[in-house]
């Protein structure tokens, strides 16, 4: 697959017509975090497109995830903490998962207070079909980078991660 010429890249003339504007601004960083940002975006959109037909939508697919990777139900708290979605958020999508059947919840025998969320079948055959979907998908995204190319971009992914997420702590 030919790689695209600078000229056809959306972030570059982004960073061009800048540079227009401000010479005087090292602009390199609108090369990294432009595309990271416009993968994602692109990356996303595919995922919602791919999830349509399931009637789910992105963040519902999340929520799915976060339990289907779980090996115990979990309370909405700890979704949300896994996620990384909001609590309000983390309600509002769990409740639609459980009024069209794909998640479930109990009560803590223990302490009734406690509410924990977990698959339904139907959910877990949704999760088992959505997610190799996804998988595919993202390799395709991929395609054309060798296996050490690969590694090197995700240790550096990391490292910006990092900084990121140090970043925002209070």
């Amino acid at each position: 697959m030919p790689t695209p010429s600078a000229s056809t890249d959306y972030v570059e003339r982004i960073r061009h017509a800048w540079a227009a504007r401000y010479p005087e601004l090292d602009l390199r960083p609108i090369d990294v975090i432009g595309r990271i940002t416009r993968i994602s975006s692109l990356a996303l959109n595919r995922l919602d497109r791919e999830l349509e037909s399931s009637g789910i939508g992105r963040t519902e697919f999340e929520v799915l995830s976060a339990l289907a990777r779980s090996d115990f139900p979990l309370r909405a708290s700890e979704v949300t903490s896994v996620t990384g979605i909001s609590g309000a958020s983390t309600t509002k999508h769990t409740e639609r998962l459980v009024k069209i059947g794909l998640v479930e919840r109990q009560r803590l025998e223990r302490d009734g207070r406690v509410v924990l969320l977990s698959l339904t079948d139907t959910g877990r055959e949704l999760v088992e079909r959505a997610l190799p979907r996804r998988i595919e998908s993202e390799k395709q995204m991929l395609d054309g980078l060798s296996d050490d190319e690969l590694d090197v971009l995700t240790g550096l992914l990391q490292r910006i991660a990092y900084n990121v997420e140090d970043q925002s702590l209070p």
